[in-house]
């Protein structure tokens, strides 16, 4: 799952990047108004963490032109101030939470992996495709209930496969979830990955259709 940081303090932002990223998620920093406003208005991101207090351009305007313009990935707001009264129209604009600051790094972990769910359609905290659970939580994938050993890169895959099951993704999505603007990663590094875990998770844990792209589970959407 690829998130945004959006925070105009270099060293809060790297430290919610850093809790996010222990917790299986790729991370990309905004840290002023335009920047936050090109990357969440022309990158695919999977939620949005945002402060409201930006230079250039305030969280809330950045909200508002990216839902003008079709953006619909869920968005937390961060703010110092927390009145009521901002809350509302933090909502009003789009925002789909609000966590005032000061914050524990737990509440808003819990809080993306549960908004990440939603926009998913999947109402529990364990995902499950046939045999398989992918525990988001926890990190951890298990077939008959067993836990599998995987390493990071490989859970990233299956999470995201396991919160897009239903749909053929696309190879270039998975890339770009998976390895972001690493260029120097060929066609090849997918397809290797997606081996590995066949012969981790069973032949028909991640399925292809040729031309198309991949999807989780035995049965073709």
């Amino acid at each position: 799952m690829r998130l945004l940081i959006v925070e105009d303090d270099r060293r809060i932002a790297e430290d919610i990047a850093g809790a996010l990223s222990s917790a299986g998620y790729r991370t990309d920093i905004a840290t002023t108004g335009e920047d936050a406003w090109f990357l969440g208005d022309t990158e695919d991101y999977d939620l949005v963490v945002l402060d409201i207090g930006l230079p250039q351009l305030d969280g809330l305007t950045i909200l508002k032109r990216w839902r003008a313009n079709g953006r619909h990935m869920p968005v937390i707001m961060l703010t110092a101030r927390g009145s009521w009264a901002e809350r509302v129209e933090g909502i009003d604009s789009g925002a789909d939470d609000y966590l005032p600051k000061p914050f524990q790094f737990e509440e808003l972990i819990a809080r993306v992996r549960a908004l990440i769910r939603r926009s998913a359609g999947i109402g529990s905290a364990v995902i499950s495709v046939g045999a398989m659970t992918i525990d988001p939580r926890a990190m951890r994938v298990s077939i008959n209930g067993v836990p599998q050993s995987l390493t990071p890169l490989e859970y990233q895959l299956v999470s995201y496969l396991g919160h897009h099951q239903g749909r053929i993704v696309p190879p270039a999505e998975l890339h770009s979830q998976l390895y972001g603007d690493d260029f120097s990663r060929d066609a090849n590094a997918l397809e290797v990955l997606i081996t590995r875990l066949r012969k981790k998770l069973g032949s028909d844990a991640v399925g292809t259709r040729r031309g198309f792209g991949y999807y989780i589970g035995g049965t073709e959407p």
